[in-house]
């Protein structure tokens, strides 16, 4: 389905506030460290699509009807409940009704609100669900959180004035819905964001209970944990703006890989030395590396292994802490695993002069390479937040190389998304449109849980050496329609 098929026409804009106010001690929230060090244009977008078929038990809500009238009234029904639900929601993840401070260390929790747009798409979910197109699917969540108009990609001009949280319910003709989302990465990393889609499900399913309180309340206290560093009278700041964005035509194509597949995957790559098989989301990771290595080397028509490659996988902090941090600690609990790999990985096949990538031995690497970074990481108290500023530099540094490729990696998997009942189901299907960063790959869960699909944005000319590898094709399938 070419992304000029799907028409979406904005039919409300509104603002929802927290259904309480804000108590007065906790209307300004210091940012941690890590938050400080999020470029405030960057606003992960998710998309929660519901199919008119969900079986729906125990929630008193049915599947939207054919009979026009009906549907548009049970749309209304729909959306107001969503957005109620989502007001006492706000209530616990009060700073994301807040704006962000002109000084970017702090969130103003005013109780300013999150916007709820709602939409009309000219089309069936069959229709997305035939050609699933992460370009076309830009248009089905809020368009906040853009690069600014004067090309540095910084997004300053109105980061103060930008919600940092819009929704976008889309109501499609078959009586599909898609409930699409913008959070500002600034107080929101893949744990909290998590957290709040569970919050905020459960709510609605409850249906209006208003002493229902979440069995986890977040914990806006990173701070604490994370010293923030004064930057006010240093530009140093500038520097950690979001690495990737492009002016670039970079494509972003959906590559799946099924349980099974992995499963194969898993035993080939698994080593007499080592007492398990990788997990999947390293079996996985490791091989789309591997082709974006020979990728590389194909489209520069230089020999491979002539240029080293870093991948960089995000790392959620807060089991790694000794004590534990709290797991409903919310914010930026992350940091930055680097592994890079040179030359000493290639070798030539056995029956013919071609050199390739051992995909074991890659996998050997990214283990080992993240395992000793685990361990030389503080994972003490007091927190040592100038290391941490460091070591952003020094990627910036590493990520400025014109010699060596990068591929950034995150992993969504094991977030529990699919359990996101707002009361007519659990979703059909959970993805993320095409995003504006160059050589990143993100990893979510398939519905079933054991399968992974992996959002891949690379260069027009890399892509085509993706799309056309024969060992990852045999994992994995192109695009496939969403079961």
């Amino acid at each position: 389905m070419a992304t000029d098929l799907i028409k979406v026409e904005i039919i409300q804009r509104q603002t929802v506030k927290p259904s309480s106010p804000t108590p007065h001690p906790l209307r300004t929230l210091q940012l941690s460290v890590f938050d400080q060090m999020i470029p405030s244009e960057d606003y992960p977008p998710t998309l929660f699509f519901y199919a008119t078929n969900n079986n729906v038990t125990g929630s008193g809500r049915g599947a939207p009807s054919t009979d026009m009238a009906d549907m548009r009234m049970k749309e209304r029904d729909y959306c107001q409940h969503l957005i109620q639900s989502l007001a006492k929601t706000l209530t616990h993840f009060y700073p994301l009704a807040g704006r962000l401070s002109k000084g970017h260390d702090v969130i103003q929790c005013t109780d300013d609100g999150a916007e709820f747009v709602t939409a009309r798409v000219k089309c069936s979910l069959s229709q997305i669900f035939e050609h699933p197109d992460p370009e076309m699917l830009t248009g089905l969540v809020p368009a906040i959180g853009q690069p600014d108009g004067d090309g540095d990609g910084d997004g300053d001009d109105d980061a103060t004035r930008l919600p940092l949280l819009a929704v976008q319910f889309n109501l499609f003709e078959c009586g599909g819905m898609a409930i699409g989302l913008k959070m500002s990465h600034k107080i929101v990393d893949g744990t909290t964001c998590g957290a709040f889609i569970s919050c905020w499900a459960k709510t609605a399913l409850d249906d209006g209970d208003n002493d229902q309180v979440p069995s986890v309340i977040p914990k806006f206290d990173a701070a604490s944990y994370f010293p923030p560093l004064d930057f006010s009278n240093s530009s140093q700041l500038s520097s950690a703006k979001l690495v990737g964005i492009s002016k670039h035509k970079y494509i972003t194509k959906r590559f799946v890989f099924d349980a099974s597949k992995i499963a194969t995957l898993q035993s080939y790559l698994a080593s007499p030395s080592s007492a398990h098989a990788p997990t999947r989301v390293l079996a996985v990771l490791a091989l789309i590396w591997k082709c974006a290595m020979e990728a590389s080397s194909k489209s520069s028509n230089i020999a491979l292994g002539s240029r080293p490659s870093s991948l960089r996988l995000t790392m959620d902090l807060r089991r790694r802490f000794e004590p534990p941090l709290p797991q409903n600690l919310a914010g930026n609990v992350v940091s930055n695993l680097i592994v890079i790999a040179t030359a000493s990985l290639i070798k030539g096949q056995e029956e013919s002069d071609d050199e390739t990538i051992d995909l074991k031995d890659l996998v050997a690497k990214l283990r080992k390479g993240f395992e000793q970074q685990k361990e030389t990481y503080s994972t003490k108290q007091p927190f040592d937040s100038n290391k941490a500023w460091q070591r952003v530099q020094e990627y910036r540094k590493l990520r400025k190389n014109v010699d060596m490729d990068h591929l950034s990696c995150a992993s969504w998997c094991r977030f529990a998304f699919y359990e996101a009942d707002f009361g007519w189901g659990k979703p059909a299907w959970v993805s993320i449109p095409s995003i504006p960063l160059k050589d990143a790959v993100i990893l979510i869960d398939k519905r079933d849980g054991k399968g992974i699909e992996a959002l891949l944005t690379v260069s027009e000319e890399i892509m085509e050496h993706f799309e056309s590898n024969p060992e990852l094709l045999k994992y994995a399938s192109v695009n496939p329609r969403v079961m």
